[in-house]
């Protein structure tokens, strides 16, 4: 029996990160009743989403412009460089308000479980940006995970011939925590509470 558009459309948004088919279902009901004023404002959304969002070449981030705002700010301090994971790290450090430096997106952690190596992150471009000796300081803001962790070692053996001064986040995040699901407050602490690696 072949599937209708509404079973297609559940099981694409159930493989959405933290829903399932309940919750899926709940969704497109709701869309389905309110297709004027949530259906179709989704799909123009998405449709614009889908032709104006650009990967950023410098950093990683998403953004509009091929130059995300953060990297085209010139307010920003320009000589400190904080690693992330992903982009949903990038969101949290910049909801929280107080790092006021750039950004760089690995768009993953080392793997040997999942097979992910230094070659599917963006550890090249990091090591480009890091060269030109603008930057003064790396803070390394990547997961207290075990892989997390052996990401962190790899770019140290990376960044320390080039006498960068390096530090990681602490205080306050406890072991095996995402930055995306740290309150504003935490992540605040931990960045004052930075130590040199």
């Amino acid at each position: 029996m072949a599937k209708s558009d509404i079973d297609i459309l559940i099981r694409q948004i159930a493989k959405l990160p933290a829903l399932g088919t309940r919750s899926a279902r709940r969704i497109v009901l709701h869309l389905l009743k309110n297709r004027d004023t949530s259906l179709n404002p989704l799909i123009e959304a998405m449709q614009n989403l889908k032709q104006n969002i650009k990967t950023c070449p410098i950093c990683g981030n998403f953004d509009t412009s091929e130059v995300c705002h953060i990297c085209s700010d010139e307010k920003r301090e320009s000589k400190t460089l904080c690693i992330v994971q992903d982009v949903t790290d990038l969101w949290a450090m910049e909801r929280a308000s107080f790092y006021k430096g750039k950004y760089h997106v690995l768009g993953g952690v080392l793997s040997a479980i999942e097979g992910v190596l230094p070659e599917d992150l963006n550890i090249d471009s990091l090591e480009k940006r890091l060269q030109n000796g603008e930057i003064s300081e790396v803070i390394l803001a990547l997961p207290p995970t075990v892989d997390g962790q052996i990401t962190a070692q790899y770019i140290l053996s990376k960044i320390k011939p080039l006498g960068i001064k390096i530090s990681t986040l602490a205080l306050g995040l406890p072991v095996g925590a995402e930055l995306d699901y740290m309150d504003d407050g935490t992540i605040e602490m931990a960045l004052e509470a930075r130590k040199e690696i």
